[in-house]
Parts: C-alpha cells; structure tokens; sequence
C-alpha cells in the first residue's frame, strides 16, 4: 500500500470533507482517505499498481474541489 497526501484548495467544511472522501474510497484501490479542510489536505492510502496521483486528483477534482500542483 502507498500513501499519497493531496493539498486540496476549496474545502470549507466537515460536509466537503465527506464528500471527498466518500469520492475517494470509492475507487478501487483505495482503502481508506482522510481529509483535513481546515489544512487543505488530503491523505490517501491506495494500491499504486491499481490507483495512481493522476487518478485520485481527478477525483477530488471531479467532485468539485482543486487539487494544488
């Protein structure tokens, strides 16, 4: 299992953070995400051989919040 840490920009709250990590533990691969709004992060563990950083950006994009860098 991999650990990848996203700064998210666009939380405002506990709901935002529910729904990014709802989004994220969705995908396959994904085991568990935390999001912190008031840090702007978010911590994924995922298998990397199934889910990649470009994957789970766009997934946090998707639901409508921006992923820095």
């Amino acid at each position: 299992m991999e650990e990848t840490t996203l700064e998210v920009d666009g939380m405002a709250c506990d709901g935002c953070e529910e729904n990014v990590r709802t989004a994220l533990e969705a995908l396959e691969g994904v085991s568990s995400a935390t999001a912190n709004h008031t840090a702007g992060k978010v911590r994924v563990t995922h298998d990397g051989t199934v889910v990649d950083r470009q994957t789970l950006s766009g997934t946090v994009e998707d639901a409508g919040y921006e992923v820095a860098g």
